[in-house]
């Protein structure tokens, strides 16, 4: 479903993303963590067509981004780590901008917008300006734009940023049940908590290059620590591979 081929960014002498290859089945919840400045957020901008490699290639339902870039947006929802929006509209407003990039008719958009807004308790704000909805709120109404068109992939990055408790439980289910429909998805996370909780596999990317991949237990084995959380596991194999390099 997701595949990435020796993907490579630089800007200038400076190696961000550092040839990572990685495949993800259907329905897969991955993790992806690595300290800040690793080059999560450039690898998922790669993922999402928003910044183009200097070498590699990005496949998403067997179609290459660089030959068919609008095809393969099509098929995901891209949910950033911070929620840009147009204030000025209403959030229903921003639904139906968002459904017209995806060439939703009425009919389909109408139905599936109220129900991604109650999902997420913000029908009785869809016809309020953005501009009045706080942090969370406007978090919550980036991931319901991503959620609209029902993509087969979702990308996100950070998706508990504001989001209190309550709403971070309801992400995490509702990512459980999208992926046992076979919605695959890739989060990159700092909240380690999450990603142990949720993913079925996790990558580590540490100075630009993918240092760990599997499962909890495979990186416990990696490690050599059986009964280590993952935020100790994280540290463990980002410390060897800083000491190494």
């Amino acid at each position: 479903m997701i595949e990435l081929k020796d993907l490579t960014k630089r800007y200038g002498t400076v190696l961000a993303v550092n040839r990572i290859n990685l495949s993800i089945s259907p329905g897969e919840i991955f993790g992806f963590i690595g300290p800040n400045g690793a080059g999560k957020t450039t690898t998922i901008k790669m993922m999402g067509g928003i910044l183009r490699p200097t070498a590699g290639t990005v496949i998403i339902d067997e179609i290459d981004m660089a030959l068919e870039p609008e095809k393969v947006k099509q098929r995901i929802g891209f949910i950033p780590d911070r929620p840009f929006l147009y204030e000025k509209l209403t959030g229903m407003e921003f639904m139906r901008f968002t459904a017209d990039l995806f060439g939703m008719g009425d009919g389909l958009f109408r139905e599936r917008a109220e129900n991604v807004l109650k999902m997420f308790s913000l029908q009785d704000w869809s016809g309020e300006l953005i501009e009045a909805y706080s942090h969370g709120m406007k978090q919550r109404l980036v991931i319901s734009a991503a959620l609209l068109h029902d993509p087969r992939i979702i990308i996100v990055d950070e998706p508990m940023v504001g989001l209190d408790p309550a709403g971070i439980r309801m992400i995490k289910g509702l990512f459980r049940r999208l992926a046992a429909a076979g919605t695959t998805i890739f989060m990159s996370t700092h909240t380690l908590e999450v990603a142990e909780d949720v993913c079925d596999r996790i990558g580590i990317i540490h100075l630009g290059s993918l240092i760990a991949m599997g499962t909890m237990a495979d990186l416990k084995h990696m490690a050599s620590r059986k009964d280590a959380n993952l935020e100790e596991l994280f540290l463990k194999l980002t410390e060897e591979e800083s000491f190494t390099s």
